[in-house]
């Protein structure tokens, strides 16, 4: 059982949720949100914002700050072989209330079909609200490139 090593990023201030499965190998190691060199999350969000593509944790979490961004994964713990999403088992989900209850958050978004499935799954039931399902950044989505993820995920600015 591998228990998530990674606290929620938000502040009071924070408007949208965005939500993984749970962190890869990479980002385990790096101790912070899509710590993998091919995940195209910062290189997407970057784009959307108009913004500079941040390197560090700091920036990262500042970037996420200023732009109002909460990130959080649905997955708190579970067994799983690497970073494969396929061998999630054993699923125990994170309180989301941690952040619910102390912001503001218009809209919840998910970042791929395996935490659409969780969350739909264990989530949903619990706190009652909807999320919006965008395509996975992870390098495993081939099907979708650079250019068409961030026209997807430019939704989150509206």
């Amino acid at each position: 059982m591998i228990v998530h090593p990674i606290p929620p990023v938000f502040d009071e201030n924070s408007e949208i949720l965005i939500l993984g499965s749970f962190p890869s190998v990479k980002s385990r190691e790096a101790a912070f949100f899509y710590g993998h060199p091919q995940n195209r999350f910062w290189k997407v969000l970057a784009s959307v914002y108009n913004e500079e593509i941040p390197e560090t944790v700091q920036q990262k979490k500042e970037f996420l700050l200023r732009n109002h961004i909460a990130v959080w994964d649905v997955i708190g713990s579970c067994n799983i072989e690497g970073s494969s999403d396929a061998s999630i088992r054993d699923v125990t989900v994170n309180d989301l209330n941690i952040i619910l209850k102390k912001t503001d958050i218009k809209e919840i978004y998910v970042n791929g079909k395996t935490a659409f499935k969780y969350y739909q799954k264990y989530t949903k039931p619990l706190i009652g609200r909807s999320v919006i399902c965008l395509p996975s950044t992870s390098p495993a989505n081939a099907a979708w490139n650079l250019e068409r993820l961030c026209e997807e995920w430019r939704c989150i600015r509206s």
